[in-house]
This record gives structure tokens, C-alpha cells and sequence, in this order.
């Protein structure tokens, strides 16, 4: 058995159980491979080059330890995952002149040779390759300048030269709870509801009988909208996963798949617009591209991303990704209870972030979602397009906002000044009825809207409370909407000139 950073414990033991105290003799630190739980989750994703983190150990130190350890009490050595390519044909395990093939191999792929061939020479040349290889080979040629959609392009086929050795390894099993659990659950779930729209495709016809697609409309119907849902499992990985491997300079994921999720919402919307308008062709087929898309795009999460990135990301991490899923909601599922209470115990020191995403700024407010400084805070409100003013919970003025187009005059005297004042006597009443309601609990919000000087102007009031629900304050939101009504049909951020 060949050894690596990327050897997972639960192989390892397997292979040689005596290993188990022999590891926790190393460091008190992996006592946890003692419980039967950990071992069936943690120990089916976490590898050697992790657990030598949560040691303290050096990895080189741990690979040479256990396999002088395995030599001892097997009467054979394990092999360690050092290079082999010394002569023509032999197989490349060192891990740069893997990478370098690899990308050869693509790069042959894209200047157009022939996949049967290239098939060939990777299974001639590469053996075993890891998930994590495939997707660090795809970063790097999109460093050296090879464009996301060219990569995008040709990723299917990518896939199909790799696909033999993806194969042979075990998909991701995380323990129950861990958000790529959740996202193989909804996978899952994904995979019935395509499996039963085909099935009914398949009695409306191919082309479709117009009586088929009518007397099968309403389960079509439902069908179509629970696989939109999708949407909320990309989104889900867009906001959440992708942001965190983009702080280990991992972005080909973000750039590649969030394309194709893309692609995949326009045929679904294509879809459900064809079907609006009982037109069965307009329907099925862009039906069909999305649910091949959507199958081809889990084989690459669960086949390569998911393992790249239980790989990549540190557990503190993966606690970060799930802190934010339930903003964002779920996909057709309920994410099962358990992690991160099972987490193996973590040094106390959790990992820095990476420099280039986090950065100590000096001054910086700890708000409720990011840092900014007060300078960030004011540049940010001086530029929205709308006028806001704040009146504290005494009914006293505290802040307006200075944009380079007010709607409505303010100037710094009024700062400190009691609202009633501000107002003309004869609306002095109704302020009080609407900030009586707002403290009351009665009323949350008001609105208003009048022309002024030929321009369309919403006025909106809100109560703002704090996290307990005591009242803290109104603010006033003033926006000039005469644009904004007469904007009609649609320009997409693509269109942008």
C-alpha cells in the first residue's frame, strides 16, 4: 500500500489496524481514532497530511515513521509516494511531474488531439490520480492565462479522460450534518425527481403527443418547479463554499461551475416560460439539456470538488461554511444533526486566515457581517442612491446622510434637533402617530409617495429595533424613483457597456 499526505486513516487502519496505537502514541491529540464513530465519519475523509496538522507533526516525519513502524510489525515496507518515473512509460507518482503531465495533457486536449490517444497516455503515465490533483491542474493552466471558458468548454471531457480513475476512489463520506453531507443529501434528492421526470417525458413522447403533454401538465408542472430549486443548492455553494477556497487561491471552481449553474437556471427558466405558454417542445428540450447538466454536474462535485475541498479546507473552515447555510436555505432536504459536535479536537490556535482575503485594518468596527472602518462606513452611506436620516429613540435627529443629490434639504443644524421640529405644524400630528406606533410595536413601517419638481419621490419610514425588539430609532429613506418607472424589459449585467 502506497503512503501520502493523501492516504485517508480510514484506508490506513484498515490495511494495518496496529497503526491506530501507534498514532496516538505520537500525539495525545488523535486519542479520537479510539471512538468507533470518528473512525466510520472523520477517518473516511481526513489524510494523513490533515491529522499531521492536528498533531503538530511534520508530515515527512509521520509518512517515514509509519512506514518504518509497518516494516517492523508486517515484515513489509509500505511505500512511500515517491517518484517512479525514471524510464519511458513508467508511472509518475511525484507529485510536480504528476501535475506537469496532467497539464500536458489537457493542453494537448485543447490544442485538439485526439482524446483516444491522450486517454491512453494517461493511464500509461499517471496512476491513481487524486481529486484534488485534477482540480489543482485546472487552476494552475487558468494561472498560466488559459481562459475559465475554455476550461468550461472542454470540462466534460476533461472529466471522460480522468473519469477511469475517479472511479477507482471512494466517493466523500462525511459525517452527518457536515455541509457537504447536506449537499450529497440534496444530490440524492435531486436524482429522484430527475429520475421521475424522465419517466414521464418518456410517456409524453419523443416528439411529445400534444394529448400526452395535456394530460400529464400538472405532475410536468410540479416537476419542473421542485427541480428549480436547484437555484438554492448552487447558491448555497456559490456564497458559502466558494469564498472559502478562493481564500486558498482556489478559484477555478467559483469560475468554471458558477457559469454552469448559470446555463443550467437559463434552461430551466426556458423551461417553465415554454410550459407557461403550452408549448411542449419548448419545454422537453431545454427540460433535458438541464437535467444531463445538473447529472453531470454532480458527478464533478462528488467526483472532484467535494473531495478537493474537504481536502483543502481546515475544519474551523468548514464550521464557517455552515454558520452561513441556513441564510441561505436548502434544497428539497433537511440537514441531518451531528457535526460539528463530533469534530476531532482542533489545536487551540485555530489557522490564520489567508492574507488576501482578511487584512488588519487598523481602526476597523467588528460589524455583524464583515469589518469596515469608519471612513468605509461613511464613504458607503454617502453613496447610496437614496437620502437617509436617522432619529435616535428620544426622537432627537442623529445622523443624515450627505450624498451629492439630496431630495430634501438638510443641513448640520439640525443634528440634535427634536423630529416634531423639523416638521411643518400642520403634519406635526401625524409624526407623532407614526413614531407612537413604531414604539408601540403596533406598526413596523410607513410609506408615502408624492411629485415634487417633476420627479416621482418614495418616502419610507422604519421602526429599527435591536436584537431583543426594544425600540431604538426611525429612519427615514428618501429615493427618486422617476427613473427607475420607466424602466421597462430587462438589461442583464451582461449587456453592460
Amino acid at each position: 500500500m502506497e503512503i501520502s499526505a493523501n492516504t485517508k486513516i480510514d484506508d490506513l487502519l484498515k490495511e494495518y489496524p496496529f497503526l491506530e496505537d501507534f498514532l496516538i502514541n505520537l500525539s495525545p491529540k488523535f486519542k479520537g481514532l479510539k471512538n468507533p464513530i470518528m473512525r466510520k465519519t472523520i477517518g473516511k475523509v481526513a489524510t494523513l497530511g490533515k491529522i499531521a496538522g492536528i498533531g503538530g507533526l511534520d508530515l515527512d516525519d509521520i509518512l517515514a515513521a509509519l512506514t518504518k513502524e509497518i516494516d517492523r510489525q508486517a515484515g513489509k515496507a509500505a511505500t512511500p509516494d515517491e517518484s517512479t518515473s525514471d524510464g519511458a512509460g513508467s508511472v509518475i507518482s511525484d507529485p510536480v511531474e504528476k501535475q506537469a503531465a496532467l497539464k500536458e495533457i489537457i493542453k494537448a486536449l485543447h490544442a485538439g488531439e485526439d482524446m483516444a490517444v491522450l486517454k491512453q497516455r494517461f493511464s500509461e503515465l499517471v496512476k491513481g490520480v487524486q481529486a484534488t490533483e485534477i482540480a489543482k491542474m485546472e487552476q494552475a493552466l487558468m494561472d498560466e492565462g488559459l481562459p475559465a471558458e475554455e476550461i468550461k468548454r472542454l470540462c466534460d471531457v476533461h472529466v471522460e479522460i480522468f473519469k477511469e480513475a475517479l472511479e477507482e476512489q471512494d466517493l466523500p463520506e462525511p459525517p452527518m450534518g457536515h455541509p457537504i453531507h447536506t449537499f450529497m443529501k440534496e444530490n440524492r434528492a435531486s436524482e429522484k425527481i430527475m429520475s421521475e421526470t424522465s419517466m414521464l417525458l418518456g410517456r409524453v413522447g419523443h416528439p411529445p403527443k400534444p394529448e400526452a403533454f395535456t394530460e400529464n401538465s400538472q405532475a410536468l408542472k410540479s416537476l419542473i418547479e421542485r427541480l428549480c430549486d436547484v437555484d438554492t443548492h448552487y447558491t448555497r455553494k456559490e456564497n458559502q463554499l466558494f469564498p472559502m477556497l478562493e481564500a486558498h487561491h482556489f478559484t477555478g471552481p467559483s469560475q468554471v461551475m458558477w457559469s454552469i449553474h448559470d446555463d443550467i437556471r437559463a434552461s430551466l427558466k426556458q423551461a417553465r416560460e415554454a410550459f407557461a405558454k403550452s408549448d411542449p417542445e419548448g419545454t422537453i428540450a431545454p427540460l433535458k439539456e438541464a437535467i444531463q447538466a445538473i447529472r453531470d454536474m454532480i458527478y464533478k462535485e462528488e467526483h472532484i470538488l467535494f473531495p478537493a475541498s474537504l481536502d483543502m479546507l481546515s475544519d474551523p473552515e468548514w464550521v464557517k461554511v455552515k454558520e452561513g447555510e441556513a441564510d441561505i436555505g436548502f434544497a428539497w432536504v433537511v440537514p441531518d444533526s451531528g457535526w460539528p459536535e463530533n469534530i476531532i479536537q482542533q489545536p487551540a490556535e485555530a489557522p490564520p486566515e489567508p492574507e488576501a482575503v482578511v487584512q488588519d485594518v487598523a481602526g476597523a468596527l467588528g460589524l455583524d457581517t464583515g469589518h469596515m472602518t469608519l471612513e468605509q462606513i461613511n464613504l458607503m452611506l454617502t453613496h447610496l442612491p437614496v437620502d437617509l436620516t436617522f432619529v435616535d429613540e428620544n426622537d432627537r435627529v442623529a445622523y443624515y446622510s450627505e450624498g451629492p443629490e439630496r431630495i430634501f434639504p438638510r443641513s448640520p443644524a439640525i443634528i440634535g434637533r427634536e423630529v416634531r421640529n423639523c416638521h411643518p405644524p400642520k403634519s406635526v400630528h401625524l409624526v407623532n402617530q407614526i413614531l407612537d406606533a413604531f414604539k408601540s410595536g403596533s406598526r413596523d413601517t410607513a410609506e408615502f409617495w408624492i411629485e415634487l419638481g417633476g420627479k416621482f419621490i418614495y418616502i419610507r419610514y422604519f421602526a429599527v429595533r435591536d436584537t431583543s425588539g426594544y425600540y431604538r430609532g426611525c429612519l427615514e429613506v428618501s429615493q427618486d424613483l422617476t427613473h427607475i418607472r420607466k424602466l421597462e424589459g430587462q438589461q442583464r449585467l451582461l449587456d453592460w457597456e
